[in-house]
């Protein structure tokens, strides 16, 4: 008897753990911190890893980050359009610009969250499905300290073989930012809005080869 019982809670164990893996995740929950439009007198860190609108919602729900945009940076021609730079033949990386409050996140915690958490920086010129130079990661320094703390971080994410695979991260200096299309701004949010139920989120974190 023990024994049946046994085997019918470990059934009701499984079966909890199935439908609660079998959820799919929806878009995050935006940050209490967040503001309309972006405040002066704030730093900010540019950051490319894949499609722009993954990258922006996994910005968006982190408390500290006052304001986000996407757009393009790294390419030769001026004023791209997502049509250009889609094609991949401009050398536009999509990037997102987080506006941050220090006293509350710091530069290092973005890096941090960009490098284990918010893409697969293991991936050259890929993220999931999405491939082309346009798609790459990479960290755009804004001074000779972003500089630093870009290269430590990714030093320390290699050193301790976080991934199984090296990464491939570019970190180099910010050029022009090129503002995205104003339907790609906060377009998680807006698609939420327009369609009145949570948008099921197609970016999956890379944590299983962690």
């Amino acid at each position: 008897m023990r024994y049946i019982a046994s085997l019918f809670l470990l059934i009701l164990l499984s079966i909890f753990i199935f439908q609660a893996w079998a959820i799919p995740a929806k878009a995050m929950i935006n940050g209490d911190d967040l503001m309309n439009e972006k405040p002066e007198g704030y730093p900010v860190a540019t950051l490319a890893g894949g499609c722009f609108w993954c990258l922006e919602s996994e910005y968006r729900a982190l408390d500290g980050v006052l304001f986000t945009r996407v757009g393009y940076m790294g390419g030769e021609s001026e004023t791209p359009s997502y049509e250009q730079i889609s094609t991949g033949n401009t050398g536009h990386a999509e990037v997102i610009e987080v506006t941050f409050d220090p006293k509350k996140l710091n530069y290092r915690d973005l890096l941090e969250f960009f490098l284990t958490k918010a893409h697969d920086p293991t991936t050259k010129d890929r993220q999931g499905v999405d491939t082309g130079t346009q798609y790459r990661s990479a960290i755009f320094y804004h001074d000779k300290k972003q500089k630093h703390d870009a290269e430590k971080m990714v030093a320390y994410v290699n050193m301790n073989k976080i991934y199984s695979n090296p990464i491939v991260t570019e970190v180099v200096p910010a050029e022009t930012f090129w503002d995205g299309e104003d339907y790609h701004q906060q377009y998680y949010e807006k698609y939420e809005k327009k369609n009145g139920q949570p948008h099921m989120r197609v970016y999956l974190k890379q944590q299983s080869k962690r």
